[in-house]
């Protein structure tokens, strides 16, 4: 019996005015209350990305897995976006979320693949030497892909809309954690 080929992943450039509509009810989900949106209009939606891809330190993606839309990435200089003042950033770092979109049924597994396509894209780029999160100190579940994926928690911060967990994982952590190399 043979294993069934692994889903394909494609990531694309976010386009605000195009991709708002689709990922209006990914952040406005109940499952995404860590993203902030729930109550966001699609105006909301469009101007927030229109701000991201105007930001010369700040970058939003669509992830396709075998050609469907499934998540959304956004990666950022945490030395000018999100983490200005709150850490020591180090040459190298990036910032990530991800968000997978809410679904009707469930794959086990499919997060995982997800977030481990999202840090293989993000270490693609040679001049990544780590990846840096910061998820609100109870999204436990993110704790835990984070862990599985390579992520060390350094300790808990203070942002103005959150409490959030730092954490990070090194190109070495992440090829542990995966199995193999990039």
């Amino acid at each position: 019996m043979t294993a069934a080929p692994a889903p394909a992943v494609e990531i694309r450039p976010l386009d605000p005015l195009k991709d708002a509509e689709l990922i209006h009810p990914w952040v406005t989900h109940p499952k995404a209350a860590f993203w902030m949106m729930q109550d966001a209009k699609l105006q909301d939606v469009e101007r927030a990305y229109m701000e991201i891809a105007a930001h010369p330190h700040h970058d939003a993606f669509i992830g396709l897995v075998d050609g469907e839309p499934a998540f959304l990435m956004e990666r950022y200089d945490p030395a000018r976006v999100e983490l200005v003042g709150l850490y020591e950033p180090q040459p190298g770092d990036v910032g990530m979320h991800f968000l997978v979109a809410p679904t009707d049924t469930p794959v086990h597994g499919f997060t995982r693949l997800v977030i481990t396509a999202v840090m293989r894209e993000l270490f693609a780029d040679p001049a990544t030497a780590r990846v840096v999160v910061e998820p609100d100190v109870r999204n436990k579940a993110v704790h835990a892909l984070n862990e599985a994926v390579g992520f060390v928690p350094e300790r808990a911060i203070q942002k103005p809309e959150k409490e959030a967990l730092l954490s990070f994982c090194t190109r070495a952590q992440f090829e542990t954690a995966a199995g193999a190399r990039i």
